[in-house]
């Protein structure tokens, strides 16, 4: 089989005038971080959600993302996590949401896949699993970062003023995510997220909701999306994908495209990254910009913000 792997860091991306080119430079080399944990799981014949997992853990200990450390603020000044993981070959799951002192969300997750039952825990109740898991859990004040601290306050003057519409997609919200296929053919998924800029406390998006931002089976795709999570939930647009490849027998790009131009149509900014059962690899966007980055077979590293795709060396 093909190995594959493809990485998200949230769709809308800033400005470039918006950040230095030295913080553009670290946000790309903390991409190609991820790429390189998850391919040296993939190049050693290990498994793709083991290699899913590696890559969104190196993206949530990145200030430049939203998840984990560089996580969005509620509107109550803090910070609720979400994240999810989903094995292709045996449909098992995992998913945390709204918890506040999970350190690596996606972790959390895999140990609640790997447990095997329930599939999705809330709140303080997935902290607790965590913890009773041996899981890194810290204070809330970790996940904190200047950037989104101002990205509150802008979000606050802009719903004063009546033009929280308007907002950049970058100030609003944004994911990170993985999927990968490997050496046998097994495909994974998996997506972590702080939600979005002032959002209600107790506000969960698509991100730990299988089916909507994170999907995973094998013989058709894996998929895991950024963007307003509402939209993706009630378009199921993983699992939409997957049925589309299965039902209709599109291709990956043509099953991908489909969705997001439905997605298009209603103005609503998105981005994902899926991988086929054959390898092949897929990450479009509407939005000005999508971090996002993936490996060819022959191990080179190749990782984007805008338009530009840059080679960044070997995995």
């Amino acid at each position: 089989m093909t190995l594959a792997l493809a990485i998200h860091g949230g769709c809308g991306t800033l400005p470039k005038a918006e950040m230095t080119e030295a913080e553009w430079a670290q946000a790309r080399s903390d991409l190609a971080g991820a790429l390189r944990a998850g391919w040296t799981i993939l190049a050693k014949g290990g498994p793709a959600v083991d290699a899913v997992e590696a890559a969104v853990r190196v993206m949530e200990d990145s200030p430049h993302f939203n998840a984990g450390h560089g996580a969005a603020f509620n509107a109550d000044g803090e910070h609720e996590l979400d994240a999810s993981i989903m094995d292709g070959a045996t449909l098992a799951a995992g998913a945390i949401c709204a918890a506040k002192h999970i350190r690596n969300p996606i972790v959390a997750a895999k140990a609640l896949m790997l447990r095997g039952d329930p599939l999705l825990l809330a709140g303080p109740a997935a902290d607790v699993f965590a913890e009773h898991e041996g899981v890194d859990t810290v204070p809330n004040e970790y996940f904190s970062t200047e950037r989104r601290r101002k990205n509150l306050a802008s979000m606050k003057i802009r719903e004063i003023v009546g033009t929280a519409s308007e907002a950049s997609e970058a100030e609003k919200h944004g994911t990170v995510g993985a999927v990968a296929c490997d050496a046998q053919g097994h495909l994974a998924a998996a997506t972590s997220t702080g939600g979005y800029t002032n959002k209600p406390a107790g506000r969960v998006g698509d991100s730990p909701i299988i089916g909507a931002g994170t999907y995973a089976r094998d013989g058709r795709c894996a998929v895991s999306g950024t963007g307003k999570g509402e939209y993706f939930i009630r378009y199921c647009v993983g699992h939409e994908i997957a049925s589309l490849i299965a039902y209709k027998g599109l291709t990956l790009d043509q099953a991908t495209q489909e969705v997001l131009g439905e997605l298009s149509d209603h103005k609503i900014g998105a981005g994902l990254v899926a991988v086929g059962a054959d390898g092949t690899i897929v990450a479009p966007y509407n939005t000005e910009g999508m971090y996002r980055g993936w490996v060819t077979p022959d191990g080179l590293l190749h990782v984007a913000t805008h338009g530009d795709v840059e080679m960044v060396g070997q995995a």
